[in-house]
């Protein structure tokens, strides 16, 4: 478990909607997937999106088969080379200001600063490394140089996110918690916080 001095800040940041203007997710698949797949993929999975978008498909669901449709069988290569490049030329320009301010208050601090998300590590990696955030996300498996189109374990959200935290940290070493989503997934995140902030402002 990570645990640093006591008298600092564990500060738990969503990334999706949270610290971005509007969910990644299809914008990476948009950027890296080829467009041949990417419109064959819509037609294989055009019934599952209809029935997410009517409530009876979960977003655990979804995710998976956007995973299978779009990534199987990509090289490793390919999938590292679009990330870095998404990291470096599209995410700069979806950040929310006031949430990077709040980032960069709690890094002036002293604090810890995690970013925890269900989306790929494989381009959060990047972007936590050049603003010096830890990162708990989901993974895309591979085997033998190329991804399977299945997740490394569960992906890494509702409680999934919560448990991943409690692994890594050590609260009794934190003299707060603090917590930050924008969506009800979020719920088990902010469970953990003393101070919870629910797109942007400050819940009981």
């Amino acid at each position: 478990m990570n645990a640093p001095g006591r008298g600092h800040v564990l500060a738990l940041f969503d990334f999706d909607g949270t610290i971005t203007t509007r969910e990644m997710l299809p914008d990476f698949v948009h950027y890296a997937v080829p467009k041949w797949r990417l419109r064959l993929g819509k037609l294989i999975l055009m019934p599952m999106v209809i029935g997410y978008r009517l409530g009876w498909v979960s977003g655990t669901a979804i995710r998976a088969a956007i995973a299978r449709a779009g990534f199987r069988g990509m090289t490793v290569t390919d999938y590292e080379a679009k990330a870095k490049a998404f990291a470096r030329d599209v995410l700069p320009g979806v950040l929310r200001p006031e949430m990077m301010t709040r980032i960069a208050a709690h890094r002036a601090s002293g604090d810890t600063v995690v970013v925890v998300s269900g989306a790929y590590d494989v381009y959060l990696k990047h972007w936590c490394a050049e603003h010096g955030l830890d990162l708990i996300a989901s993974t895309l498996e591979v085997r033998d140089g190329r991804l399977t189109g299945r997740y490394v374990g569960a992906q890494n959200v509702l409680a999934e996110k919560a448990r991943h935290v409690c692994e890594r940290f050590d609260f009794s070493a934190y003299a707060e918690i603090h917590a930050h989503g924008d969506t009800p997934e979020d719920q088990h995140l902010l469970a953990l916080a003393t101070r919870k902030f629910y797109r942007g402002v400050e819940v009981a």
